[in-house]
């Protein structure tokens, strides 16, 4: 008996190493927290994002300290055509993929009409287009699989209009609406779709979206570490909800902007990036 419970460990372990994890986003803040928190359930990874160096450097970090193998590509998703290249560079691998996670994503703060157009329209393609497409070009794949996931990161903001954040917001309720349809459409098959939405997290976020110092400071009172949003977020793939917001007081926030007058949350909310 003890032989073939060491038989059948060594299976599961050896059939997981052969499971690749594709994480988008994966060279800082919650994506690379997800890529640890997989690789330390024993999957093996596929990490991608614009910096090369960075991820060449968590790639060999990862693969010393879970013993998974973990390899990179350096990739600007918010060029046209990153996702079918991402798609082909797993095909001409032979890259099992059974689980994908949509986290790459960023935010730009103040006056719509700060920001050449281009700018909002790259935010669109990283944050919407990309998740969209990559999911529909994985998904004849996932649904291959035994048992297969997709985790899009969507935010608390997409629970409310955010003025001077105003495009960035849209897309996450983007993401929230497209990942609660396709888990409706994909019932009945192999693929489990979960969204997470944190809240403000300690990351470089708020460098690239230029969010002033009175925004930092509100979010620093309810910031979560990226390891703590992770965890609940690998933990609620796995288990097969549907949507998650992280932290008691992010759903306390996000419920009660459900509840109260539009007009007061949505002012409420434009002081902080004033």
């Amino acid at each position: 008996m003890e032989i073939l419970t060491c038989a059948f460990l060594f299976f599961v372990k050896t059939n997981h190493f052969m499971a690749y994890a594709l994480v988008t986003g994966a060279s800082k803040g919650i994506g690379k927290a997800i890529a640890e928190e997989l690789a330390g359930r024993g999957y093996s990874l596929l990490l991608v994002a614009r910096s090369g160096e960075r991820l060449e450097k968590i790639a060999g970090e990862i693969q010393a300290k879970f013993k998974v193998e973990a390899k990179y590509l350096s990739m600007d998703l918010a060029t046209p055509g990153s996702a079918k290249a991402i798609a082909d560079w797993c095909w001409e691998n032979q890259f099992q993929v059974n689980v994908l996670v949509n986290n790459a994503g960023y935010g730009l703060s103040g006056e719509f009409e700060r920001y050449p157009l281009k700018d909002h329209l790259d935010m669109m393609q990283l944050n919407m287009q990309v998740p969209v497409e990559l999911c529909y070009l994985f998904l004849p794949h996932l649904k291959k699989q035994e048992r297969s996931y997709i985790l899009n990161i969507s935010s608390t903001s997409a629970y409310q209009a955010i003025p001077l954040m105003s495009v960035y917001a849209a897309s996450k309720v983007f993401i929230l609406f497209f990942t609660r349809g396709l888990r409706q459409e994909l019932k009945g098959t192999p693929v489990s779709v979960t969204c997470i939405s944190p809240g403000p997290t300690d990351s470089e976020f708020v460098v690239r979206a230029q969010i002033k110092e009175k925004g930092i400071k509100a979010a620093k009172k309810v910031n979560m570490t990226p390891q703590a949003v992770a965890s609940i977020a690998v933990k609620a793939m796995f288990d097969g909800k549907a949507e998650v917001i992280t932290g008691m007081l992010n759903k306390v926030v996000s419920f009660a902007s459900w509840l109260l007058p539009k007009g007061f949350i949505e002012r409420t909310a434009m002081k902080m990036y004033e």
